[in-house]
C-alpha cells in the first residue's frame, strides 16, 4: 500500500525517506482533498488487461503512452537528468505514472506549501493534477521502471517555480479550494 508523509526540511540525499518527527501518515482521501493527487493500484504484470487501468484510460482520454526506466545505466546523463526531476515545477496537462518495477517518491505540495512525499512501488498509479508544485526523485534502490500516460501526444513541458501566474496553476488552486471544502 502506497505511503505518504508530511517531509522534513533537511537538505541531505534526496533519496532518503526524510520523514518530519514525529511522523505523521497520510491516508489517501487525506492526500486527495489536500492535493488533488489521485492514487489507483493496478496489476502491474498484467497492466494491459487492468481493468482499472482500462476505465481510466477510457474515463480520461488517455491515448499515448510510453516507458521510461531510471537507473545510472539505463538513464543517459544520470546525475543531471535526476537533478532535474528534482527541482520543483509544474506541469500544463496532469502527469500519470504507473510504476512497473522499482520504486521511488514522487513529492508534492499541500495547500499550505508543506511537502508530501508519495513513496511509489510496483502496482502504484498515480495522478498528478495540472498545475500542482511537484517533483520526483528516486530511492536509495537507484531503480523505477514506469509507464507514462498522457492525453494525445505528450507535452512534457516542466515549468519551474515560481509559475503562479500561468492558468494551469489558477485553475488548479480553484479546484484545490473545491476539494477542501468537500
Amino acid at each position: 500500500m502506497v505511503q505518504v508523509w508530511y517531509m522534513d526540511n533537511d537538505d541531505s540525499d534526496q533519496r532518503l525517506e526524510h520523514k518530519r518527527e514525529p511522523v505523521t501518515y497520510l491516508d489517501l482521501e487525506t492526500l486527495y482533498k489536500k492535493t488533488g493527487v489521485e492514487y489507483f493500484k493496478i496489476n502491474a504484470d498484467d497492466y494491459q488487461n487492468d481493468d482499472v487501468l482500462k476505465e481510466l484510460r477510457k474515463k480520461r482520454g488517455y491515448t499515448y503512452e510510453d516507458q521510461i526506466t531510471c537507473s545510472e545505466q539505463c538513464l543517459p546523463d544520470y546525475l543531471n537528468k535526476l537533478k532535474a526531476f528534482y527541482t520543483e515545477h509544474l506541469h500544463t496537462d496532469e502527469e500519470i505514472r504507473l510504476v512497473l518495477d522499482g520504486s521511488g517518491y514522487f513529492d508534492v505540495r499541500d495547500g499550505e506549501d508543506n511537502w508530501l512525499r508519495i513513496e511509489v512501488i510496483k502496482g502504484d498509479l498515480i495522478i498528478i493534477p495540472a498545475g500542482i508544485y511537484h517533483r520526483f526523485t528516486l530511492d536509495s534502490k537507484n531503480y523505477i521502471k514506469a509507464q507514462r500516460y498522457f492525453v494525445g501526444e505528450p507535452v512534457w513541458a516542466p515549468h519551474n517555480r515560481p509559475a503562479d501566474n500561468m492558468d494551469c496553476r489558477k485553475a488548479y488552486l480553484e479546484q484545490l479550494a473545491q476539494l477542501s471544502k468537500a
